[in-house]
């Protein structure tokens, strides 16, 4: 031990001395999992269908999962991302009909910004372009579409994610919020390889094999509504506020409940 101290402080490797583990074993099974595809669905046993837009705030207690700070969820999207591991689509619109391109991608994660930098020495000025990346903590609330419908085939109530677009607050000069925006939009049907490959952080058990897939597959987190597929496009802050707002996004949702239950009254 004393040699490899030794042999560090003058800057030289052993090379039979191993990087230490920060575990008790190597994990692996997180990293072999693969996902199973969807079921099958014909058109013909759709019998009704509602598109909902739901926003996920990590501020909320369930939600704080997607802000850990060794893999924060913002942050395993900005890698995927610059990696090309997944396509970023334009926000546009929602529909992911305009894929980004890897210049593209990088403007939405990465600005620019010319500062003036004095020279200690000479005490000349000079301009300088520095790269600012996004914070993950900038990232407070995420955007997810969604699919109810019902399926005659099975007589059961069933929802699938379409895509999921992290939402950013813009400011003005003063720093006062103005409004909130969509980065972009990631398909979720596409992401689920990706996300079913890291885990998510447990408060209660550290060896609990849960991943992001596991989580959104089985609904574990907080949202609420914010909009429902309607003729004029409107979502509900549109034309309600405060109090009513929150009334009509529990009403829509108990709707969607109330809709299988109705179908098997006697």
């Amino acid at each position: 031990m004393l040699t490899i101290y030794f042999q560090l402080a003058m800057g030289g490797i052993n090379p039979s001395f191993a990087q230490p583990m920060d575990d008790v074993v190597e994990r692996k099974i997180m990293q072999e999992r693969k996902v199973m595809n969807y079921k099958p669905i014909r058109e013909a046993d759709i019998f009704w269908e509602r598109r909902i837009w739901q926003v996920i705030d990590v501020r909320e207690k369930m939600n704080h999962t997607f802000t850990h700070p060794n893999d924060p969820f913002f942050g395993i999207l900005q890698k995927a991302a610059l990696n090309a591991d997944i396509i970023l689509y334009s926000t546009e619109n929602d529909r992911f009909e305009y894929p980004l391109d890897s210049l593209e991608v990088r403007r939405i994660f990465y600005s620019t910004d010319t500062i003036e930098v004095t020279d200690p020495v000479t005490m000349k000025t000079s301009l300088r372009i520095i790269e600012n990346s996004i914070n993950w903590e900038d990232i407070k609330r995420f955007r997810i579409k969604e699919a109810w419908f019902f399926d005659e085939n099975t007589g059961s109530m069933n929802v699938r994610i379409l895509g999921i677009a992290p939402l950013i607050e813009v400011n003005d000069d003063a720093g006062t919020f103005r409004f909130e925006k969509p980065l972009f939009w990631a398909y979720y049907p596409e992401t689920r390889p990706l996300l079913a490959k890291h885990k998510v952080f447990n408060p209660k058990n550290d060896a609990a094999l849960i991943s992001w897939e596991d989580l959104f597959e089985m609904r574990f987190f907080a949202s609420y509504i914010f909009k429902r597929s309607n003729l004029q496009d409107f979502q509900l802050q549109h034309y309600l506020s405060g109090t009513d707002l929150l009334l009509e996004a529990e009403k829509i949702k108990q709707e969607i409940f109330n809709f299988e239950h109705d179908l098997w009254s006697y």
